[in-house]
Parts: C-alpha cells; sequence; structure tokens
C-alpha cells in the first residue's frame, strides 16, 4: 500500500515514527521503498554526494526533474519528496512552474528551505494541490548566510522565533517540516506545536520522523563526519539489509540515540 501525507498524518496521530532516506537513481529507490521506507527524498545534496559541489547551491532543475524521474520509476510505494533548488522558487511564479515540473516527474511533494517569507509562496502551491514540506533550522541552501553549516536555535530568542515559523508556515498551507541540526529540545517543542508531521535530521528523536542521506547511513561519507550520520553498512551484511536496520530502528525509536543528539 502506497505511503502518502495522509499516512505519515496518521503516524503521528498514533505516535508511530516514520522513516525516509535520500534517493537519486531507480536502484536506490527500489531498494529503499521495498526495505520499507516511508519516504524518498531526492535530495538537492546530490549535489555534494554525486556531484562533488561543496555545496548544495550548484543543482539545477533539470538535473531535479532528472533524478526525481529515474527515482519514480523504481519506486514501490514510498512517498516521493523532491528539493527544489537554489533559487528556483525565488517568487511564486518561478516555484509554481518548477513545482509543477517535479511534480510531473513523480515527486509527490516538493521541500523548500526558508522562514516565514514563504508563506506566500507555500500556500500558492498548497492551494493549487502541490504538497509542501516546509525546512527550517540549517538550510544549507543559506550556507553563505549561515557562515557555515552550524546547529540552529541554540538561544531562546532563535528557537522561539523558529517555532513560530513552524506554526506560521503549516498554517500557510505546509504539510509537513523538516527540521535539521536543531537541538532536541526545540525538535520536540515544534513538534509538539504543529499538527504536520515533522521529519528531523539531527534533531533528535522526539520528532514524527527521521532522514539521513544514503550516502552517510552507508558508511560512505568522506572527510567531516556529522555528529547525526550513524554507519548501518557496518552492521549488516549487504546495502538492503543496512536500509531494512536504519527503517527498524527509526521505527524503534533506537535511532537516534544519545550521541547521535544536539543539546540547546
Amino acid at each position: 500500500m502506497a505511503v502518502t501525507i495522509n499516512t505519515l498524518r496518521e503516524y503521528k496521530q498514533k505516535g508511530e515514527a516514520f522513516s525516509a532516506l535520500t534517493s537519486y537513481d531507480a536502484t536506490f529507490a527500489q531498494v529503499v521503498s521495498e526495505a520499507g521506507v516511508d519516504v524518498i527524498l531526492i535530495g538537492d545534496s546530490l549535489g555534494m554526494v554525486l556531484q562533488g559541489n561543496d555545496s548544495t547551491l550548484p543543482v539545477t532543475m533539470d538535473e531535479l526533474v532528472y533524478h526525481t524521474r529515474c527515482v519514480a520509476k523504481g519506486n514501490r510505494g514510498s512517498l516521493v519528496m523532491a528539493d527544489m533548488p537554489f533559487m528556483s522558487y525565488g517568487t511564486i511564479p518561478d516555484a509554481l512552474d518548477n513545482a509543477a515540473e517535479l511534480m510531473r516527474a513523480g515527486a509527490h511533494m516538493v521541500k523548500l528551505e526558508g522562514t516565514d517569507w514563504m508563506k506566500d509562496t507555500i500556500h500558492a502551491l498548497s492551494e493549487r494541490g502541490v504538497p509542501v514540506c516546509a525546512h527550517l533550522g540549517l538550510t544549507p541552501q543559506f550556507v553563505n548566510k549561515l557562515g557555515g553549516y552550524k546547529v540552529q536555535g541554540r538561544n531562546e530568542k532563535a528557537a522561539e522565533a523558529m517555532i513560530e515559523h513552524a506554526c506560521e508556515l503549516e498554517a500557510a498551507g505546509a504539510d509537513a517540516i523538516l527540521l535539521e541540526c536543531v537541538p532536541a529540545p526545540l525538535a520536540a517543542r515544534i513538534t509538539q506545536a504543529v499538527q504536520a508531521p515533522v521529519i528531523g535530521i539531527g534533531a533528535g528523536s522526539g520528532t514524527d520522523g527521521q532522514v539521513l542521506v544514503v550516502h552517510d547511513m552507508l558508511g560512505l561519507t568522506t572527510g567531516h563526519k556529522p555528529r547525526f550520520v550513524k554507519d548501518f553498512l557496518a552492521e549488516n551484511a549487504s546495502i538492503s539489509e543496512a536500509i531494512a536496520a536504519y527503517h527498524q530502528a527509526v521505527k524503534a525509536r533506537t535511532f537516534p540515540a544519545e550521541e547521535h543528539t544536539f543539546k540547546a
């Protein structure tokens, strides 16, 4: 049975965790979905893990559409979420046109990075039938404004602002919220403050779902290894077994553990 946004809402209502992983091609999409992973994210992270760039900024719409189409062909029932790349939603007309391209390619939802300035854009997408995930916290497309890849929301003023932004974006029509590199207590507060499912990466175990870059959870990370990453392949005999183990660990809330979590 295919996973939909209603499935994720039901998980939240029941207090059941759900899993998400990135995929960029048909083969991984099939393996990930057949392992039971609930959400496949075609992330602009492909700019770093596939293309070798030092950020996600060089990724284009054409590239996201291409990889979304590949993933859709391999998917076996997961909800497919596609990132909208840097400046592809700078205006509402651009956002509508580019989201339409991703939906035609096989996405079930699009993800946008930003805060309250996205309210009108999210509303415009939502009322035209495009489900939206709002990405808060560490937003990699803003790395040059943030001054690097740093944990966000560590002081009370920033924390209160993030909670307010999450509520505002949900009110504008966001169907899900993704929190990246946020202290676990803050992520738990946001998860409780909104009715939309909240997906965490480096945000502790108190969110409704968890997401990782598939290359990271298979131990293929080069250079600095983020605190929130666990190598599931190290304890399993194959890629498919590692992905299934990740899915089960998320469901059981044994991942992320304390060592994968940021404090306030």
